[in-house]
């Protein structure tokens, strides 16, 4: 989706979610670059944040299995300016009750499903980056690296060995 007015700068965003209080060497690797880092929730332990934060600044929505006093302080969802691009956060996409696409949104960025995709909806780009956490049944552990540049949003997942 182009936002209103073409942005020449080019800002690369670091999408990780689902580590349920494990960081990833490998994962942290992939997300350096990167000029924000937003966590789609299911965070696990504030030491996931710190460890994020030591590579670049980070948003951070709360997941459902997201507890304590350290958590409470999370939002729900998030909207994130970065440029004139406006992303939309959230842990699970099944909670999404807004439409993106009136709300201007360039991205809708979630998490939960542990199931990483890409896709445009209505002009909108959806991306779940899956779990960077412990490997949950056959399902890849993956991030995602976001790139806004020159009027466009591109996406892809990001497989690490594990």
């Amino acid at each position: 989706m182009e936002p209103a007015g073409t942005k020449s700068q080019r800002h690369v965003v670091g999408v990780i979610s689902d580590t349920h209080g494990l960081v990833r060497p490998e994962a942290v690797d992939r997300l350096r670059g990167s000029d924000l880092i937003v966590h789609c929730g299911d965070i696990g332990a504030p030491a996931v944040l710190d460890a994020l934060r030591a590579v670049a600044p980070v948003r951070a929505v709360r997941g459902n299995n997201d507890k304590g006093s350290w958590a409470v302080e999370l939002p729900t969802d998030d909207v994130i300016e970065v440029g004139s691009y406006i992303l939309y956060v959230i842990h699970d996409l099944g909670e999404l009750s807004l439409e993106p696409a009136a709300a201007g949104f360039t991205a809708v960025l979630s998490g939960h499903s542990h199931r990483p995709f890409v896709e445009e909806r209505k002009g909108v780009l959806f991306v779940n980056p899956g779990s960077a956490g412990p490997r949950r049944f056959s399902l890849p552990v993956a991030v995602a690296q976001l790139v806004l540049a020159s009027g466009r949003c591109d996406a892809h997942i990001i497989e690490l060995a594990a």
